[in-house]
C-alpha cells in the first residue's frame, strides 16, 4: 500500500465508480481495479461492493476512507509548512471564481490571506467555468475553482468538493415525499443555469431522462429572487442557497434516482512553477473549502430529509491530491 494506491481508492470511493475514477485519474480501468484489490488483499477485508452500476463502500470501507482522507490532509499540511519555511509569500495572485462559489469562498479566504500572508495581493475575476478555463490557459488567471472540469494535460486539477445538485422550490408541503424521482423531475418545468443544465442532463441521460427546462437563467441572484417570490422550481447546487434553505425560505429536495452532483476543483497551469504566493493561496482555498464542508454548507440541511434511494448523493470531500476532472466544463 502506498500513497498512490490510497489516492486511487479515495477517488473510486468518492465517485462511486471504478470506470469514472479511471477516467478522472487518466489510467486504465484494469490497473485501477488491481490497485483496489491489492489494498483489500493487504488489509484482509472487502472495502467495496461491486454493483451493476458502480461500487458502494462496505462498513470497513467507510472506516478506511476516513483514514485515507486524514493521510492526504496531513501530507498536504506537511507540504505547505515546508514551502512556507523556505520562501516568504508576496506579490499578486489572480484568482478565478464562479458566481456560485465566490460568495461562499471569498470571505473566509480574504480573512486567511490577511492573517497568513499579508504581503500577497489578491485580484478576483468572476466568470463561468468555461471562461475561467480559458483564462487559465491564456495566463489571465493564476488559479481558479472550476466545476466538472474536462481532462487536460495543460492544467493540474486538485479536486476539492463533490456536492449534490437539488430541486429547489418555494416552501411547500410534499407530504411524506422529501425527494423528486426522475420521472417526476422530467415532467416538472424547471429554471436552471446553462452550466448546471449541462451537468444534470449529462448525468440523468444515462437513465434515459431529460429535463423540462422552463427558463435558462445565468443570473444566480435572479433565480433566488424568483424562489423567494414563490415562482417556479429550480435546479442548483445545494450550497448556492444554503442559508435560505436552512432558514426555511426555500425548500430543497434531492433527486432520488441519480447521483446529480458537481465536483469543484482547484486548477492552475500544469507546466508552471508555482510561486510561494500562489502555493499559499492554493492551500488557503483548500483549507477554507474543508472548513465550509465541516460547517455543512455543501450538504442538504438536516431539516430536509434525504431520499431513501441508493442513488442519493451526499456532499463529499474529495482527495486533495492532483487528479484529472471529468465531465463538461461548467459553472
Amino acid at each position: 500500500m502506498d500513497l498512490r494506491s490510497i489516492k486511487y481508492f479515495v477517488q473510486v470511493a468518492e465517485l462511486g465508480s471504478i470506470t469514472r475514477a479511471a477516467e478522472h485519474l487518466g489510467i486504465a480501468q484494469p490497473a485501477l481495479s488491481r490497485h483496489v484489490r491489492g489494498i483489500e488483499d493487504e488489509l484482509g477485508t472487502q472495502l467495496l461492493m461491486r454493483l451493476p452500476r458502480g461500487v458502494r463502500l462496505t462498513g470497513t470501507g467507510r472506516q478506511f476512507l476516513d483514514h485515507c482522507r486524514r493521510i492526504m490532509r496531513e501530507l498536504d499540511r506537511a507540504r505547505a509548512e515546508l514551502r512556507r519555511g523556505s520562501e516568504v509569500p508576496s506579490g499578486r495572485v489572480i484568482l478565478g471564481l464562479s458566481p456560485t462559489v465566490s460568495p461562499l469562498l471569498l470571505p473566509g479566504v480574504l480573512e486567511r490571506v490577511r492573517r497568513q500572508c499579508p504581503r500577497v495581493t489578491l485580484k478576483i475575476i468572476e466568470g463561468f467555468s468555461t471562461q475561467l478555463y480559458d483564462a487559465l490557459l491564456t495566463g489571465r488567471a493564476d488559479t481558479a475553482v472550476l466545476t466538472n472540469a474536462p481532462p487536460s494535460r495543460a492544467l493540474k486539477l486538485t479536486p476539492l468538493i463533490s456536492e449534490p445538485i437539488v430541486v429547489l422550490t418555494p416552501p411547500q408541503s410534499r407530504g411524506i415525499r422529501h425527494f423528486y424521482t426522475l420521472p417526476e423531475l422530467s415532467k416538472t418545468p424547471v429554471v436552471v443555469s446553462e452550466a448546471i443544465r449541462h451537468i444534470v442532463e449529462e448525468q440523468i441521460s444515462r437513465y434515459g431522462w431529460r429535463l423540462n427546462v422552463e427558463a435558462e437563467i445565468d443570473a444566480i441572484e435572479a433565480i433566488r429572487r424568483l424562489l423567494l417570490r414563490g415562482i417556479g422550481t429550480a435546479l442548483m447546487p445545494v450550497s448556492t442557497f444554503h442559508d435560505d434553505i436552512r432558514a426555511g425560505r426555500i425548500a430543497a429536495y434531492q433527486i432520488a434516482d441519480a447521483n446529480a452532483h458537481r465536483i469543484l476543483a482547484l486548477a492552475h497551469q500544469a507546466e508552471r512553477r508555482l510561486s510561494a504566493a500562489l502555493e499559499e493561496i492554493s492551500q488557503i482555498i483548500v483549507s477554507e473549502m474543508n472548513a465550509l464542508f465541516d460547517e455543512g454548507v455543501f450538504s442538504v440541511p438536516a431539516a430536509t430529509p434525504a431520499p431513501p434511494a441508493a442513488g442519493a448523493r451526499k456532499a463529499t470531500r474529495v482527495a486533495t491530491d492532483s487528479a484529472r476532472g471529468g465531465g463538461e466544463a461548467a459553472k
